[in-house]
């Protein structure tokens, strides 16, 4: 039968622990089917609150024995909570409980990946561990001792003793439940230290399977680059003996980041020239960063409880891309990240799943680990800092260490710094955390007499639950350039408070074009009514390398809307101010690169929904494709010399510089290959010598059509590698025809390589039909059905993964009244099975609506 009607969480109901825990000692006695965990806790009473309820969450355990003071206890359970009548006054709790890994499928709690035990305690995992008050506030000191057979046994903190079949840990810092972690098995090390500002030397290492020796390097190294940059620019020193990584092939999310030993999804951290391309390292670079930096911004100051996961999320997300613009192109950076903002976290604002940065109620926290919560959630420090500036900035982050080290804080915790340093109220700020929605900025322009008034207005459309929307604080970066491409003045900051505010910039001797949010100064939708011609000059001319993209994604987003509405022959002005942008040899590979880039087919639709039309998914991959088509003819004399340009004679590296030069390369081989129907890209792929030159011309030919061989070739040569054959199956989805995407992913489904119980190898196949927008939404309704066939599978065995994939989904009510009808009858059919999952029911009840 399916669960019990689902408990709504609200914040407003938020109330301290009624005990205080001063130390935690734990004991596993690890084996596949029965491991025994003891836990040894020291309660006492909490001042904070008169609420003595002993309460402890545990799920899918058996009680063996339970005690207070060395006496047996008997504690009532039911529903996953323990209750029991205690002393009010200090005790020890002392429980046993049974376990069973080896049946652990959903990958939360402590279970087994390829026969080595490992955890995965956030957000409600630890629950499955042993009955613990599992919520973010309740922090503790732990000390660990594992038992085993393995060759490895590691968990947080420092290592304090070790034995014959046993290991000991001891975390010194207090920490919340969800950071705790244990992992044991046949594990090899990448060893290396580490010396901090103050002069304390740290053992590293990065723990793999054996025969993954050779892809720990570059992890290796991002990790100390970590290390370093958060000393020098936030800081913040590492403060245990020793820092372990561990990559496991079954993972749900990316990385975790527990105190002391992080663990990492495998895909996360292995990387090698042969087997990873450009973005796979520079992905895995960011996420060893992120996950480093929560050592301070997550683990040493922490949620008070799950609605403040921005507190955490958003500023890490805002700290690893500060440190991948600093290694690498920030304008590039920039530019990735408003891409990635708008595939992901727009059409999440702007449909049935919609919420705020901190949300006020959940029944499944699983489910709210969003674009919203992550990279939302980072735009807003990005506005806070933009308006404070770098120097109260930094202030205010040194204030928040000092004042917050040891403590679950919230959102109104991190904004009191800030007005604590600058004197500013944030109350009206503060609505960023609050009011769901993207808001819209429409910008008005006058000339007269010398002044040029620029009037912006704000507007935030309704949200489930959200009808109303009060005025935001939006930072609004302006410049200002003369006919002739000059600036007229440094960019500004202009402070959008009200619905509607005018500002005006006088003594100029003609009439500017107007530069609006640069470098994306915040996560709204512009509505600036420019002529084609103005942002050609913009294209030409802008010297905020954001805006200058923003002008040629802007006309190539025009040019595609009057090819799909009006029949529209590609436009020649933006085709030429692309191929003069293009043939300027002073930009950096990489961002030429992106100039290359359309809108994606997905934003295109959401566009012509917010218009009051009715998308087309096959008109609008057509259109796509007649203006690539298009481009590669237009530029067929520079295509050669691009790619020319782009080889590299020196040895492989992952660095900027010849990552960017890959990146325009290719993109130059794409368009090359619609015009010599892959030749090149054949030539180019029995030479290869990376992965990154390998997928890209790969893709090439099965995008012209050919490649079978090559194809074959390629899963012969990586079928011993997890990660390059995820790639393999992923690339064959990605780049089927409409008609033919929903068949390819159900004949690899039936491969005999498809590990369907594997989140990657999921992800692969299902993610790539996914975002495959006119083949998820061809008008057969079989992608619709077939996702739904494997969500329905997936479910009992891996809920977060279902739930997650269910996304998919949300952008339903775009279409028309066929594609609505043929999904609604595949969420009715999944929300009709008798088990589903509590995180399934929730996201696709919020889908389905009414």
């Amino acid at each position: 039968m399916r669960d019990a009607a689902p408990t709504t969480i609200h914040l407003k109901d938020y109330e301290p622990f009624g005990w205080l825990i001063d130390s935690v000692h734990l004991t596993f006695r690890l084996d596949p089917g029965k491991t025994r965990v003891i836990s040894r806790v020291a309660f006492r009473p909490n001042p904070a609150t008169r609420n003595r309820d002993f309460r402890l969450n545990g799920e899918h355990m058996t009680l063996i024995r339970a005690s207070i003071d060395g006496q047996d206890w008997k504690p009532h359970v039911r529903d996953g909570i323990l209750t029991a009548q205690v002393p009010d006054a200090p005790f020890e709790w002392v429980a046993e409980v049974e376990i069973d890994p080896a049946a652990n499928t959903a990958l939360e709690g402590l279970y087994m990946s390829n026969g080595m035990y490992c955890t995965q305690c956030e957000a409600e995992g630890f629950r499955r561990i042993t009955f613990y008050p599992d919520r973010p506030d309740v922090m503790a000191v732990f000390t660990v001792r594992i038992e085993g057979t393995h060759p490895v046994m590691l968990s947080n903190g420092n290592p304090v003793d070790s034995g014959e079949g046993f290991a000991e840990w001891h975390d010194p810092w207090p920490k919340p439940a969800y950071l705790f972690a244990l992992v044991a098995g046949d594990l090899v090390a990448h060893s290396d230290t580490f010396t901090t500002v103050s002069g304390r030397e740290v053992d590293l290492n990065l723990w793999v399977r054996p025969g993954d020796e050779g892809k720990c390097a570059f992890g290796m190294e991002a990790l100390k680059k970590s290390m370093r940059w958060d000393e020098e620019v936030y800081g913040r020193e590492y403060d245990l003996d020793v820092f372990n990584i561990v990559a496991v092939d079954d993972f749900n999310m990316g990385a975790m980041e527990n105190k002391g030993l992080n663990i990492f999804n495998s895909a996360a951290v292995l990387a090698s020239p042969e087997t990873s391309t450009d973005d796979n390292f520079e992905r895995i670079e960011a996420i060893i960063a992120h996950e480093y930096f929560h050592n301070w911004t997550g683990n040493r100051i922490t949620c008070r409880d799950w609605f403040q996961l921005c507190l955490k999320e958003g500023l890490t997300v805002f700290r690893d891309a500060q440190f991948t613009s600093d290694l690498r192109s920030a304008p590039v950076k920039r530019i990735r990240d408003v891409i990635d903002l708008r595939a992901r976290q727009f059409p999440e604002d702007q449909g049935p799943l919609s919420h705020p940065v901190r949300p006020e109620s959940f029944q499944e926290i699983n489910n709210f680990y969003t674009a919203t919560v992550y990279e939302k959630g980072a735009e807003v420090i990005g506005m806070l800092k933009r308006l404070v500036g770098d120097a109260a900035y930094a202030e205010a982050l040194d204030l928040y260490f000092a004042r917050h080290d040891g403590q679950a804080c919230t959102i109104e915790d991190w904004l009191k710094v800030f007005e604590d340093v600058t004197g500013r109220d944030l109350s009206q700020f503060k609505r960023w955390y609050s009011q769901a929605g993207t808001p819209r900025l429409t910008v008005e322009e006058a000339w007269r007499d010398g002044t040029f008034t620029l009037t912006l207005s704000q507007a935030t459309p309704a949200t489930p639950g959200q009808p109303d929307k009060l005025p935001q604080v939006i930072p609004v970066a302006v410049g200002l350039l003369t006919p002739n491409g000059d600036e007229v003045r440094a960019t500004e900051v202009l402070e959008l408070t009200q619905a509607r505010q005018s500002y005006s910039f006088d003594g100029l001797t003609a009439r500017p074009v107007a530069s609006v949010l640069r470098d994306f100064s915040a996560p709204v939708v512009l509505d600036h009514d420019l002529s084609p011609e103005q942002r050609a000059f913009l294209l030409a001319h802008d010297t905020d390398p954001f805006n200058r993209w923003e002008a040629g994604r802007a006309l190539a987003g025009q040019c595609l809307l009057d090819m799909i509405t009006e029949d529209a022959a590609p436009d020649t002005a933006y085709l030429d101010g692309l191929t003069a942008v293009l043939r300027d040899d002073g930009l950096d590979p990489a961002y030429r690169a992106l100039m290359l880039g359309l809108p994606s087919q997905s934003e295109l639709a959401a566009t012509l929904h917010q218009r009051g039309l009715i998308p087309d998914p096959q008109a609008i991959w057509e259109a796509t494709e007649t203006l690539r088509q298009t481009t590669a003819q237009h530029m067929q004399d520079l295509l050669p010399r691009l790619r020319a340009e782009a080889q590299i004679e020196a040895p492989f590296r992952p660095d900027a510089d010849q990552a960017g030069k890959r990146a325009l390369g290719s993109a130059a081989l794409a368009l090359l290959s619609r015009l010599d129907s892959g030749t090149q890209a054949a030539a180019d792929y029995a030479c290869a010598d990376n992965m990154t030159l390998q997928l890209s011309a790969l893709s090439c030919l099965l995008k012209a059509g050919k490649g079978e061989v090559e194809l074959a070739a390629f899963y012969d040569q990586w079928r011993g590698d997890r990660l390059v054959i995820d790639k393999w199956f992923g690339l064959q989805v990605a780049l089927a025809a409409p008609e033919q995407a929903a068949e390819t992913a159900r004949r690899l489904s039936a491969h005999a390589e498809f590990n369907w119980r594997n989140p990657n190898r999921f992800r692969a196949v299902f993610g790539a039909l996914a975002m495959h927008h006119a083949g998820f939404h061809h008008a057969s309704g079989a992608a619709y059905q077939l996702l739904a066939d494997w969500l329905i599978r997936l479910d009992p065995v891996n809920p977060q993964t279902t739930a997650r994939m269910c996304s998919a989904y949300q952008t339903w009510r775009r279409y028309d009244d066929d594609r609505q009808a043929l999904i609604g009858a595949q969420l009715d059919r999944i929300l009709a099975q008798p088990d589903l999952s509590r995180d399934t029911t929730e996201m696709l009840t919020r889908i389905r609506g009414s």
